[in-house]
């Protein structure tokens, strides 16, 4: 079926019919305007891949992910999403909150001894969403945002309105950043790197690129791989490259690089266009 694009007023905009979820005062909006946090979309999947649930319901309902156009069609569909989420108004992030939860309804995975389960399980949702608030409360932090401790904690609370939006109990979101480092150590003895996530980082760390796109081709795998650097010591030891406290200072150093990097524009900029132009190579929902 086609494909309907989110769509987000600017935030800029005096017609605007209100500031969205967040507004121009939240730490969200602080962080989330910054494009070091790239990085930590990236490091998101990483960890989303390590829940086999969630990374196998993935990969059965997007077969597609690993070709070059339907990949970039997701993130262009994924980004989209955060943007509207974030910075679009009440009615434009509630509509697509709608959208992904009726996308959702209809999914489901089959485990390898054939039990079925929806995508939309709430303990599911709740593993993306943890992933996206983590690395982007880490990503901020070491990539040094001028963000205080106080302010990822609000960070972290402002995000659940973000859960809500796609079908989680507010209460059941952390609420801080102890209440989402607890959560981490609840949830650790769950998770495991099966054949899914091995496939999953595979194509996250060298992502598949549309032809002609020199840009992206050379700049993503780098990215891709200090987004790997950033996870936290246990996520890497699963994934059976742990590293250590030099690769901790290298990744932090990273961080500091790819930040005025970005700050520059200009790799940046040209990292947009190449996605623009794979954003036209087609937008199938699959």
């Amino acid at each position: 079926m086609p494909f309907t694009p989110y769509t987000c007023t600017s935030p800029d905009d005096p017609a605007r019919e209100d500031d969205g979820l967040f507004g121009p005062g939240s730490v969200t909006w602080r962080i989330m305007n910054s494009r070091i946090i790239w990085v930590a979309a990236l490091r998101a999947l990483y960890l989303q891949a390590l829940h086999p649930r969630v990374v196998r319901g993935t990969l059965q309902n997007a077969p597609g992910i690993t070709q070059p156009v339907d990949g970039w069609a997701r993130l262009r569909r994924t980004r989209k999403f955060i943007e509207t989420r974030t910075f679009g108004t009440t009615a434009e992030a509630e509509r697509a909150g709608r959208r992904v939860r009726r996308i959702h309804e209809s999914l489901s995975g089959t485990d390898p001894d054939g039990t079925r389960y929806r995508v939309d399980e709430p303990d599911l949702l709740l593993w993306v969403h943890c992933g996206e608030v983590a690395s982007c409360a880490d990503i901020a932090r070491r990539g040094r945002l001028p963000i205080s401790a106080a302010d990822l904690d609000a960070f972290v609370a402002e995000q659940r309105a973000s859960a809500e939006l796609i079908g989680i109990d507010r209460s059941a979101a952390p609420a801080s950043m102890a209440e989402l480092d607890a959560y981490y150590e609840q949830i650790r003895p769950r998770l495991y790197v099966g054949d899914e996530a091995k496939q999953a980082l595979r194509v996250i760390l060298l992502p598949p690129v549309p032809d002609g796109d020199r840009v992206l081709r050379l700049g993503m795998p780098p990215v891709s791989a200090l987004a790997f650097s950033t996870l936290p010591r246990w996520a890497r030891q699963m994934y059976g490259r742990p590293g250590g406290p030099l690769s901790e200072a290298a990744a932090t150093t990273g961080l500091l690089a790819a930040r005025l990097m970005f700050s520059q524009q200009r790799l940046f900029s040209g990292a947009m266009r190449a996605v623009h132009r794979a954003e036209s190579a087609g937008e199938v929902l699959r």
